[in-house]
């Protein structure tokens, strides 16, 4: 652990509407997958803290469900994680996706800005979508609307200019302790990692109507004799039709989700793994506490 005076450290809430690339940020500021990505709107449900250790500081990043209007009980669950989260850091992230207008989604969450103290840094994401001409009207437009600490255009998917987000983050950073050791870059359990992951494929190759309908639960992790990993997972639908969609005809697509899956989980453990998927029915699952509440969503 460092124990530099001159060291700081501190929590980073990163928020936005859904689908900006908050994800795809923190986890190229990590350099290395801890958030899913999807290019589905609103595939983050639970707050995960995300560990970035540098020589003169450590970041905790928390990366948020996008916040939207609601619109079932895990819906709700998901809004209230992102709203209280700004409440409980030292630096907010709010990242703006430069190829789309400002929104009534980013107004909704300019609007809950107005009434935290916390500093906030505007990250413009996607600039190497747009021509570099555009990026100052963006800068001006939300100047205009929010007293920012910081404005950084960057390009999460090519890596380019989050040391400048970085930095910037850093200036409102107390000095502190290091609280978690150098080789650690999350505080989920590996079981959400591994459920989080098998999601994102499920996310990935199914059609419009699944995503929300879509829950992982891991049932068992075993270590077998050849030292392989043993998981078993249930991914959860809420109808019979959408459980069809996911297995696909002679359980193609659940064989590719597993694929897929399975490759990023064995780069996650540094470990070989046999993953065996399910495919169940709970009915209206989004709007049932007690179902909610088994499936980690508090």
């Amino acid at each position: 652990m460092n124990t530099n005076s001159d060291f700081k450290s501190g929590f980073v809430a990163v928020i936005g509407r859904p689908n900006v690339g908050k994800s795809t940020l923190v986890n190229s500021l990590i350099g290395q997958k801890v958030a899913i990505m999807s290019d589905k709107p609103q595939t983050t449900r639970n707050k995960i803290l995300c560990i970035l250790t540098l020589p003169d500081a450590q970041i905790l990043f928390i990366d948020t469900p996008g916040i939207h209007k609601p619109k079932h009980k895990l819906g709700e669950l998901m809004l209230r994680a992102a709203e209280n989260t700004l409440k409980e850091v030292d630096v907010v992230l709010f990242v703006v996706d430069a190829t789309a207008k400002k929104g009534p989604g980013e107004q909704y969450i300019l609007d809950r800005l107005a009434n935290i103290h916390t500093p906030v840094i505007l990250v413009i994401n996607k600039i190497d979508q747009i021509a570099k001409t555009e990026i100052l009207p963006i800068i001006e437009q939300y100047s205009s609307l929010y007293s920012f600490r910081g404005i950084v255009p960057v390009s999460a998917l090519e890596k380019n200019n989050l040391d400048a987000a970085v930095a910037e983050v850093k200036k409102y950073l107390q000095p502190g302790p290091q609280y978690y050791p150098e080789d650690m870059i999350t505080d989920q359990p590996e079981r959400l990692l591994i459920a989080e992951l098998i999601r994102e494929k499920v996310l990935h190759l199914t059609r419009e109507e699944i995503p929300h309908a879509i829950a992982v639960d891991i049932e068992e992790i075993a270590t077998r004799a050849n030292e392989n990993l043993y998981i078993r997972a249930t991914i959860y639908v809420e109808r019979e039709s959408q459980k069809g969609i996911v297995i696909g005809a002679g359980g193609s697509l659940l064989k590719e989700i597993g694929k897929l899956a399975r490759q990023d989980i064995e780069n996650l453990l540094g470990s070989k793994a046999y993953l065996d998927l399910w495919v169940k029915v709970k009915k209206d699952w989004r709007n049932r506490d007690g179902i909610l509440h088994s499936f980690g969503y508090e």
